[in-house]
């Protein structure tokens, strides 16, 4: 089973661990126009990889990517997308290829829909009023 953490415990895990790794699963569209976590105040990089391909169709590649890029097997690897759903399943497929410590980040980015039918504001890592950007 995958741990569910706050976005408020990544943070502080990354802020204490450098070994420790965000990663991001959302699609290049969305980190372009919805914004990424900001990890610059903690000399932490965030790692972008695509759970899902073009079509919608998980990345078949997704786990010898996070390889490719650097994101160690014995690494505390924390994933997060929108809202939760496609990080639990990307720390699945993590687990299952060998790394030891992962993590989904309960509510994601932009959390849940709000009563106005928007994301942002009620949960997830925006509105825990964690750093983050917009390219």
């Amino acid at each position: 089973m995958i741990e569910d953490v706050s976005p408020q415990y990544v943070w502080a895990e990354l802020e204490k661990n450098d070994q420790a790794v965000l990663v991001d699963v959302r699609t290049m569209a969305e980190w372009q126009l919805v914004g990424v976590p900001d990890l610059a105040s903690l000399g932490q990089r965030l790692v972008l990889v695509s759970w899902q391909d073009l079509d919608g169709t998980p990345n078949a590649r997704f786990a010898e990517d996070l390889e490719q890029v650097g994101v160690r097997k014995d690494a505390p690897v924390y994933f997060i997308c929108r809202s939760g759903v496609r990080s639990l399943s990307a720390a699945q497929v993590a687990r299952q290829a060998g790394y030891r410590t992962v993590y989904n980040v309960a509510d994601g980015f932009e959390g849940p829909l709000d009563i106005h039918g928007h994301r942002g504001s009620t949960a997830g890592w925006k509105a825990s009023a964690l750093p983050w950007r917009q390219n």
